[in-house]
């Protein structure tokens, strides 16, 4: 008799609920949780993909340990015994930075990963520690730890107070915000177009977000550190920028125009395939709405220039 189970999605930041149908214990049945208070329902590939990962053939059930060139199954403590073993060798022969570790994102969302990764790490003393945020989103994290005073404290659109939005590299229509970890993202991006504010997607690809969107506008791959650097010219250029109660948390904004200076709208036009009049105009709208934001995602971050 098939049962119901509900548990939430480890794979993203957006943790979105799920339906689980289970015959046996066998996930026979993937959907999202229309009660879940964060995702109303949402589900995206990643996430209806579990059960088929979970009963995958190939997935690992138990530990295996390399003997005479073969991988063959172990009990957890031979398995423990030969990671001791092995890492002991290692550090002794070529020090700690030799070894290194990787932390995927099923175990950074879980409470259990959450105890134990620091421990682990302190404990090898590498610096050598990788993460799915070192494959796609670390520039942005470099960037906020230079700016906030920490690699966790990443901005993220208020968009319930959001007049004008600018996406660059991402598609919360598909990801469910992802980072943003909020309750029905696309509902508040209709939200925000039905009081009258509007956003704006920069992308490659006519993503569903940029459907939904007041506008897309087409870019070059990988050169979004061409169109940011020509809206901030443009921005000081026309004496647009204007920070007002937050002159005193700012520091270093007097040197930007000089730094600036040489990628004008005109400029950088041809590096990024984003015409010069549409450089300005998305200028002129980020200075004239009340309450901007601009959010870039993984499409400006696995790129070279990704800390701009």
């Amino acid at each position: 008799m098939p049962e119901t189970a509900y548990t939430t999605c480890p794979l993203c930041e957006a943790t979105c609920g799920l339906e689980l149908t289970l015959d046996r214990g066998a996930v026979v049945g993937v959907r999202g949780d229309e009660a879940d208070v964060f995702s109303h329902g949402f589900i995206c590939p990643k996430g209806a993909s579990l059960g088929a990962l979970d009963a995958d053939p190939d997935r690992l059930r138990a530990p295996r340990i390399r003997r005479e060139g073969k991988l063959l199954p172990a009990s957890w403590p031979e398995a423990f015994a030969a990671v001791d073993a092995g890492l002991t060798r290692v550090i002794r022969e070529y020090g700690r930075d030799a070894v290194a570790l990787y932390l995927g994102n099923p175990t950074v969302h879980t409470l259990a990963g959450g105890l134990y990764a620091g421990p682990l790490i302190k404990a090898l003393g590498s610096r050598n520690v990788y993460s799915a945020s070192t494959l796609d989103q670390m520039p942005k994290q470099v960037a906020c730890g230079y700016l906030f005073g920490s690699p966790y404290a990443v901005p993220v659109p208020d968009l319930d107070r959001t007049d004008f939005l600018l996406i660059l590299g991402a598609d919360p229509y598909s990801s469910n915000g992802s980072l943003w970890t909020v309750p029905d993202v696309p509902g508040r991006l209709r939200a925000l177009q039905a009081r009258g504010g509007r956003f704006v997607v920069v992308d490659p690809r006519r993503s569903r977000t940029a459907r939904a969107a007041d506008r897309y506008v087409p870019i070059r791959p990988g050169t979004d550190v061409h169109l940011l650097l020509g809206l901030v010219h443009e921005l000081f250029a026309r004496d647009l920028v204007a920070p007002g109660r937050l002159a005193e948390h700012v520091a270093g904004l007097d040197v930007l125009p000089e730094l600036v200076a040489p990628f004008a709208p005109a400029v950088v036009a041809p590096r990024c395939g984003v015409d010069a009049d549409t450089i300005a105009a998305l200028a002129t709208d980020l200075a004239a709405a009340p309450r901007a934001a601009v959010y870039g995602r993984i499409g400006t971050t696995t790129v070279e220039h990704g800390t701009v």
